[in-house]
């Protein structure tokens, strides 16, 4: 997609990063993100890939929203309250950028649909709060060959790694078994830092501008304000990827 006399001026100032330039902003327009929830993360998510100019955003979130939720779930505000989070979001993101294009799915993601709801994806973000779901996100990005973008959030701690099939560990060479679901502490700013992370790795595996977090764990210390990451390898007996080569 060619890019209009409104798309120079708005996106002028990442067009001058350093190797972004107009190819850069048109793969972004051409581009189609699937974001796999509509909360902590996914609100900075689909936040700043809709003010980045990514020209098509697929968000899929079966809840409403929650009083609960507003310490850290930006797009949804008390007038918001017992909606649906993919219509409170689709209306803040209209407003955001009125060129983006999105598709909201008020559904579960389950063994019946994951894969088609994610077929013409170029990316899957994964922005969920349980694993049985991821696992079959990671299961859709592994058949679709797409890059998928892992982060979770605790309390002032948050963990982030991007996995390109056949080439870095998946989901479940990382988490093999679902740990317990339960109600879990969070600042409302430690989903704000991983999800913009997300959407920085995004932009880099869809621009191919610089380094993507690949085979290794970032992670995240809001206590004590740093950054450390852990190399990550895959399981040769992962029932998920062992049969990429």
């Amino acid at each position: 997609m060619t890019l209009t006399p409104y798309d120079q001026k708005r996106y002028n100032r990442q067009i001058l990063i350093r190797g972004f330039g107009d190819a850069g902003q048109e793969k972004l327009k051409d581009a189609t993100v699937f974001i796999a929830g509509c909360g902590g993360l996914g609100s900075p998510v689909a936040t700043y890939l809709a003010v980045a100019g990514v020209g098509h955003l697929v968000i899929v979130d079966m809840d409403v929203v929650d009083l609960s939720n507003l310490n850290r779930q930006i797009l949804h505000w008390d007038e918001n309250v017992d909606q649906y989070k993919v219509k409170s979001a689709s209306v803040k993101l209209a407003g955001i950028n009125p060129s983006l294009k999105v598709t909201a799915l008020q559904e579960k993601i389950d063994e019946d649909n994951y894969l088609d709801i994610t077929k013409g994806a170029d990316i899957i973000i994964d922005a969920l709060d349980n694993y049985p779901t991821r696992y079959l996100l990671n299961k859709a990005a592994i058949h679709h060959n797409i890059p998928f973008i892992h982060a979770s959030v605790w309390g002032l701690e948050g963990r982030l790694t991007t996995i390109i099939p056949g080439k870095t560990p998946c989901l479940e060479c990382l988490v093999p078994e679902a740990p317990p679901k339960e109600v879990f502490p969070v600042l409302g700013a430690t989903p704000g830092v991983l999800g913009t992370l997300q959407v920085t790795e995004a932009i880099k595996a869809i621009t191919g501008v610089g380094q993507l977090a690949l085979n290794r764990m970032v992670i995240y210390d809001g206590e004590y304000l740093e950054f450390h990451e852990i190399p990550i390898v895959r399981n040769p007996h992962c029932p998920a990827c062992s049969h990429l080569k």
